[in-house]
């Protein structure tokens, strides 16, 4: 997949507007007023304040959030994107099992008070754009009305099930004082970590473990608080509701928390990573001034249970004769995957169109044009999950499903998509990894240019 935007489809011309070349403030605000949106600049302005109130997918009023530059790449694996001070105490819904719509998607003659209609399209031509999403609905419905519990749910249970029973291995592997089995346990407790902290906790957020909401409330308190140390409330709301609901929308789900401009390309693709595990627990405090106390109250236990248990174990089980051995060790296992738990974050939606608050398209075209799919990679499938990597269009179009399912929807977008002649993103890890590091200024530094609907052929 080539960086050039203006390649577009049947269905949309595209045409980026090129970021402004000067740094200077002032050009950039003149530069924001002349493309009419407020998220345009540097990262870390605040957007324009005239802009009008615009409801979340589920009614919510919001209004596009601050541009973060910050320590919060660190993020748990399933955020994208910060809270907002304007944004506190609100938590994301519970969806329906079965019912595999975008959470909050409902088919309709508009998305939000700030949709327009590009152009000047008339409105049939947008009511066609709502039946694509239908069409497609019930296309993914029908497979998943036909799969068994197996399929929806027990695989990726059996995956993290496997994950707890290598942890008695994990741990008893770190007291042999020979190399192999040593790297060993490391190995198996890194991929352990990140499958319960990243696979775990994304399908938490979503849902997507069971059927039962009493169960998924338990299940997300055990994979995003006690094992990421986030919680529930923040994380399921910045990743549910703004980082889906707004996808490559600027000054909401635009992925601008993952920037840190002040670090150089090689810093923060190979180096900065190795701090997550340190930034996260700080980032997750920060975010519990923006949640009720006993939410709070409750995530610090289980931040304190998670961190102290795996601390105990290495000192009475692997072995470990002081204290700072043993944090280091948690450092090493928990940092284990985190370059391409960075680079899959950054990957699949920077570097792709751009569009503003109140001119976004569709949900169809938003999802098909701001999201990318990577090859499968069988490390990376077990421990972050197909919804993360090679499923990730699928993912954003229909969030509440499992990755095993999917997966096994991927075909049917897949071909549909190409059939409707909508975009469908897909590029390798190393081609994405040259492109950050050759265009790193433009990614991940400059604003983002912001895509243009020229109108509906």
């Amino acid at each position: 997949m080539k960086a050039d935007y203006r390649r577009g489809s049947s269905a949309f011309a595209l045409l980026p507007v090129q970021p402004c070349s000067s740094s200077s403030q002032s050009q950039l605000r003149r530069c924001a007023a002349l493309r009419g949106h407020p998220g345009a600049g540097s990262a870390g302005r605040a957007a324009e304040p005239g802009l009008p109130e615009m409801p979340l997918e589920d009614g919510d009023p919001v209004r596009p959030r601050r541009r973060q530059v910050s320590a919060e790449v660190s993020a748990i694996p399933r955020l994208r994107a910060m809270g907002d001070p304007s944004l506190r105490g609100t938590t994301a819904p519970g969806g329906s099992r079965i019912d595999v719509m975008a959470e909050g998607w409902e088919p309709g003659p508009a998305l939000g008070d700030g949709d327009v209609t590009p152009g000047g399209a008339p409105q049939r031509a947008w009511q066609s754009e709502e039946a694509l999403m239908t069409e497609l609905l019930e296309l993914v419905q029908k497979v998943v009305k036909s799969s068994s519990w197996w399929e929806r749910h027990g695989v990726d249970i059996s995956i993290l099930a496997c994950s707890f029973l290598l942890l008695p291995a994990g741990f008893l592997c770190l007291r042999s004082a020979q190399a192999i089995p040593f790297l060993a346990g490391v190995l198996t407790l890194g991929v352990v970590h990140h499958t319960l902290t990243v696979k775990g906790s994304h399908l938490a957020s979503h849902n997507a473990l069971t059927e039962s909401k009493t169960w998924s409330k338990v299940w997300a308190i055990f994979f995003i608080e006690l094992c990421s140390a986030f919680t529930v409330e923040q994380a399921t709301y910045n990743h549910v509701k703004i980082h889906h609901g707004y996808t490559n929308i600027i000054g909401l789900g635009d992925s601008s928390t993952w920037k840190l401009p002040f670090l150089n390309r090689y810093v923060y693709m190979f180096i900065a990573p190795l701090a997550v595990p340190i930034l996260t627990p700080l980032v997750a405090l920060d975010l519990l001034r923006k949640v009720e106390w006993k939410a709070a109250l409750r995530t610090l236990c289980c931040m304190f249970l998670g961190f102290y248990c795996h601390y105990w174990l290495l000192l009475h089980v692997s072995g470990f004769q002081s204290p700072w051995s043993a944090l280091l060790c948690m450092l090493v296992t928990r940092s284990l995957l985190a370059h391409p738990y960075i680079h899959v974050n950054i990957f699949q939606h920077i570097g792709l169109p751009m569009f503003a608050a109140d001119r976004k398209p569709k949900r169809i075209h938003l999802m098909s044009l701001g999201v990318l799919n990577l090859p499968r990679n069988s490390l990376l499938d077990w421990s972050f999950g197909h919804s993360l990597i090679s499923c990730h269009v699928e993912h954003h179009l229909f969030p509440s499903l499992s990755d095993n399912m999917c997966l096994k929807i991927k075909p049917i977008v897949s071909q549909y998509l190409k059939q409707k002649k909508l975009p469908y993103n897909e590029d390798t890890y190393s081609s994405r990894l040259w492109l950050f590091l050759q265009r790193y200024e433009e990614l991940m530094v400059h604003a983002p240019p912001i895509t243009e609907l020229v109108g509906i052929q």
